[in-house]
């Protein structure tokens, strides 16, 4: 078997079309869109407060662990600002990444990876604060073989259909993909989500009740 390419779809999100969202967090992008919120099992390297923040375009890999083929093919594909995102069934048994590839795309200008499997070389990856690295395991067993895969294919990482060139976006609460149909339609509700968001805080510092702030009916005495 060889590790198969596939072309990515068309129109692909422009710069301009992503750099509105890098202000919103995962946490609001996913209140948006619930449906394309990834798995919160796939968790970021560093505690919270120190993981840096993961934004950019995914090129997808399709790994059929302990083979890693597509994952070496992927690293061509991917280019300033791209996330990698490697679907590997979840395996706890092999890192399909670790410091070397991880460096590399961290040289090409890549913003990070998401990992639907294991990862390793953690020490070192989780200290560059250019280069952000979610994955679902940690083990230090590599991969052997680079035959099979395919890249550049819709793929499902924890839960959610990813497909290339969607926008992935990742902090400490999570990761999230939205697809380019969201981020062209609901940038102007992220932006009255912020504005409503500020009415509360303003509202709540300023005295008022939380039943006020929110609008809710009175409770009943029990």
């Amino acid at each position: 078997m060889t590790v198969t390419i596939h072309s990515v779809p068309a129109p692909l999100l422009t710069p301009e079309e992503i750099e509105p969202w890098r202000a919103v967090p995962v946490a609001m992008a996913v209140d948006l869109s619930p449906d394309q919120q990834i798995d919160p099992a796939i968790r970021p390297l560093n505690p919270p407060g120190r993981q840096p923040h993961l934004f950019g375009r995914a090129v997808t890999a399709f790994c059929e662990p302990p083979d890693f083929g597509a994952v070496l093919h992927a690293l061509e594909h991917a280019g300033p600002g791209d996330v990698l995102v490697i679907a590997a069934a979840g395996n706890a048994q092999t890192a399909m990444i670790g410091e070397i590839l991880s460096g590399h795309l961290r040289n090409r200008g890549c913003a990070g990876v998401v990992c639907d499997g294991a990862v390793r070389d953690v020490a070192t990856i989780a200290g560059w604060t250019d280069f952000s690295v979610f994955a679902r395991w940690v083990t230090p067993r590599g991969p052997s073989g680079a035959a099979r895969g395919a890249v550049n294919l819709p793929v499902t990482v924890g839960g959610r259909l990813v497909t290339p060139g969607d926008l992935v976006i990742g902090d400490d609460d999570g990761l999230v993909a939205l697809s380019p149909a969201t981020v062209r339609a609901r940038l102007r509700d992220a932006e009255a989500k912020f504005a409503l968001e500020a009415e509360w805080i303003a509202s709540l510092a300023g005295g008022r009740s939380v039943v006020e702030t929110f609008g809710l009916a009175p409770a009943k005495a029990g």
